[in-house]
């Protein structure tokens, strides 16, 4: 009889929806950071590293202050969250 060879179950990871957030240092404290992917990005938001449009169906990035409550959050585009420690503060373009 011949052997099957069958993957191990793996734990299924969710396809939409914003990713678990993760705490990272930043200059002024740690800062929660969610990935969002484009299945889940359904608003439009302006990106505070180049002032322009974060258009829904988009991959980002929502950053925060940990020690807050949410309402500084504030969405990036991915290349702008990378970027953000190259840039000169007051002149993101």
């Amino acid at each position: 009889m011949p052997r099957k060879n069958r993957r191990q179950s793996e734990a299924r990871r969710p396809t939409s929806g914003a990713q678990d957030p993760s705490l990272i240092d930043g200059p002024d404290g740690p800062v929660r950071v969610r990935r969002i992917p484009g299945a889940g990005a359904e608003k439009t938001y302006r990106c505070p590293g180049c002032d322009l449009e974060i258009q829904p169906g988009t991959p980002h990035v929502v950053a925060w202050a940990d020690d807050g409550d949410g309402g500084d959050r504030r969405h990036w585009h991915t290349g702008c969250w990378n970027a953000r420690s190259r840039r000169q503060p007051g002149r993101w373009r």
